[in-house]
This record gives C-alpha cells, sequence and structure tokens, in this order.
C-alpha cells in the first residue's frame, strides 16, 4: 500500500496536470503510471523528477533500450520491486528478448557475488584501474 495518496487526474492541480500531459505527449499514451501518480503529492518533485528523467532517459550517447537494462540493473540492485517491474517491462517495449532478459540477469546476479565478495575480503584496487588524478 502506498505511503501517499496516487493523485488522479480529476484532483491534479494545475501544475501536476501540465507534467502529466508532458509525460503523454513525451511518451505518446494516454497512461501515467502509479509512479507518477505518487509523486504528484509534491508537484516541485514531480516536475523535477520528471524533467531530469527526459534529459538523462533521453538522446545521448548510449541507445534506449541499454539506457533501460542499466535501469534495470540498478533496480535489482536496490531492490526496487516497481522499477524492476516497469523498467523490463519498458526495455522489452525497446526491443529486449528473452535471450537479453536472460542474460542480463545472469550478469546481474554475477556482478552481486562479485561485489559482495570483493567487498567483504577488502580487496585493493589495482593502480592500472584507477582513473589518473585530474589536476585543477
Amino acid at each position: 500500500m502506498a505511503t501517499v495518496t496516487l493523485v488522479s487526474d480529476t484532483d491534479a492541480s494545475p501544475e501536476v496536470r501540465a507534467v502529466f500531459d508532458d509525460i503523454r505527449a513525451t511518451r505518446g499514451t494516454d497512461f501515467i503510471n502509479n509512479f507518477w501518480r505518487a509523486l504528484a503529492c509534491d508537484p516541485a518533485t514531480l516536475a523535477a523528477t520528471w524533467a531530469r528523467l527526459k534529459v538523462i532517459m533521453g538522446p545521448g550517447a548510449l541507445d534506449p533500450l541499454t539506457k533501460e537494462m542499466i535501469y534495470l540493473a540498478v533496480s535489482a540492485a536496490n531492490s526496487c520491486e516497481y522499477c524492476s517491474h516497469s523498467h523490463t517491462a519498458s526495455a522489452r517495449a525497446k526491443g529486449m528478448t528473452d535471450a537479453m532478459y536472460g542474460e542480463l540477469l545472469a550478469v546481474i546476479g554475477m556482478a552481486s557475488q562479485t561485489n559482495a565478495l570483493a567487498n567483504a575480503m577488502q580487496v585493493p584496487v589495482d593502480a592500472v584501474f584507477k582513473a589518473p588524478e585530474v589536476k585543477a
């Protein structure tokens, strides 16, 4: 059960309605998912989060499917059920196949295991892996 009231279109303030309208226009759908409806309880957070997400998930050096798969991996690592489901659906809509999904889950599982081992053993980072210091 949500800890906030999900804002319906009927109850949306003008500020919230403007963001909802932009989500619909940007995504080419009438659907506003529960994440955005929950964030709408604080219109400033809703607007800021949507604006940032549009920039980060928009056109860039990474293709849209890669971005969704990264989002899915982080969502799995953070144990976010909602984001795991929504970004799996989004990645599938952008072309992720069952084989790609299976391989992604294997990589997530492997990374989780080796991260835990390296962290537990406090393995020192090899100098060759460290980025050179940037001088100001």
